[in-house]
């Protein structure tokens, strides 16, 4: 199929197929006017390439994915290379799941102090929290 066949299935641009081929996640053949010919099976490794993109995999991190598919795996995720990336990503969202919670619990703890410091200053006229209809 030609490049702009594949980016209507896929729904993506036909600059993105460029790129993916750039890369070496997709190919081509050329026809003999020089036009690109993808194989149905291109369509596949679109998707996958897409799905993973939306969990946040890079363009590069999908490669072996696609190798599994090129490789003639039902699923791209099922070699060990490709499991070897789910696991470190894997890994990276723990991190970013920690770090995040790290986060949340440090910004509790200013907005209690924060509303530890209002009561407190509830009657002082130089704070703003004192003065009538001031209180969010």
């Amino acid at each position: 199929m030609r490049i702009g066949e594949l980016a209507r299935q896929a729904g993506v641009s036909t600059r993105t197929l460029r790129h993916y081929e750039a890369l070496g996640l997709v190919t081509a053949r050329r026809a003999a006017n020089g036009y690109r010919d993808y194989a149905g099976a291109e369509l596949r490794a679109v998707a996958e390439i897409r799905a993973l993109a939306d969990l946040g995999f890079t363009l590069e991190e999908t490669r072996p994915f696609v190798e599994c598919l090129r490789a003639g795996s039902p699923v791209g995720g099922a070699c060990p290379d490709s499991i070897a990336v789910y696991r470190r990503k894997l890994g990276e969202v723990d991190e970013y799941l920690a770090r995040l919670s790290q986060v949340r619990d440090e910004l509790q703890a200013q907005l209690a102090r924060a509303l530890g410091a209002r009561a407190h200053s509830a009657g002082d006229p130089r704070c703003e929290f004192s003065r009538p209809g001031s209180l969010p």
